[in-house]
């Protein structure tokens, strides 16, 4: 499944409008940055706000991303499924294993009690930051949380990275078939190899409102140089 990630109500109106769109994804960096935070420093409450103005805007599955589960994933969790979302990505900034492992378990009895079908998409963050760790290193760390984390009943692992064909194949081969969840940074293979591969899932994180505001950069540009807005904008505000 491909989901494209939008960040308030009308990406997401216009997102859910596209043909083939079965769902969407909030990418909570970008909800962050539009509301002037770094990254996963958004409070949690306006981003619950954020995320539930989205479902009720479109008629699509929305997943979102809920951070690192503020504190209390359990009750995030709990008040995403209140106001509509029906999924989520919480990431484990790798944490010690058993925390994270915690965490996940904790997301999974909250939507049981909650008595809602809820797609967690588990997210380790083994391919980020830069240290002495080889991609061999990374991959075995990714497995090792991801196998965790389906253990205790997440539907797929996210494994956020801009790596090749290789990777993911290693990857699939150690979760399994439809259990891995990428971004679709450029050095990966298209979709369609993806999915070839076995890959479940293919999101976009902040990478779509990055376009939508290099866009914008480029007309402000445009526009103060003298120029005049292109002919044919279509209305999708």
């Amino acid at each position: 499944m491909q989901v494209v990630n939008v960040w308030d109500v009308v990406s997401a109106k216009v997102v859910a409008a596209v043909p083939g769109a079965r769902a969407l994804a909030t990418a909570g960096h970008s909800i962050a940055a539009s509301f002037g935070y770094a990254d996963g420093q958004i409070p949690r409450e306006l981003m619950i706000d954020m995320v539930g103005r989205i479902a009720a805007a479109v008629e699509v599955p929305v997943s979102a991303d809920l951070d690192d589960g503020y504190g209390d994933a359990g009750e995030t969790v709990r008040r995403a499924i209140g106001v509509g979302i029906v999924g989520a990505n919480v990431e484990d900034r790798m944490k010690p294993l058993d925390e994270s492992v915690a965490t996940v378990r904790a997301i999974v009895a909250a939507a049981a009690a909650e008595g809602v079908p809820f797609a967690l998409n588990a997210r380790t963050d083994a391919f980020l930051g830069r240290d002495e760790r080889t991609e061999a290193d990374r991959t075995a760390q990714a497995i090792e949380r991801g196998r965790a984390y389906l253990a205790e009943g997440a539907t797929t692992v996210f494994v956020p990275g801009n790596f090749g064909e290789e990777v993911v194949a290693a990857l699939v081969d150690g979760l399994g078939p439809q259990k891995l969840s990428v971004i679709g940074f450029p050095a990966l293979p298209v979709p369609a190899r993806l999915q070839e591969l076995g890959v479940a899932r293919v999101s976009y994180g902040p990478l779509t409102q990055r376009v939508a505001l290099a866009a914008l950069e480029d007309l402000a540009t445009d526009l103060l140089a003298g120029g005049v807005p292109p002919r044919g904008i279509r209305p999708l505000n």
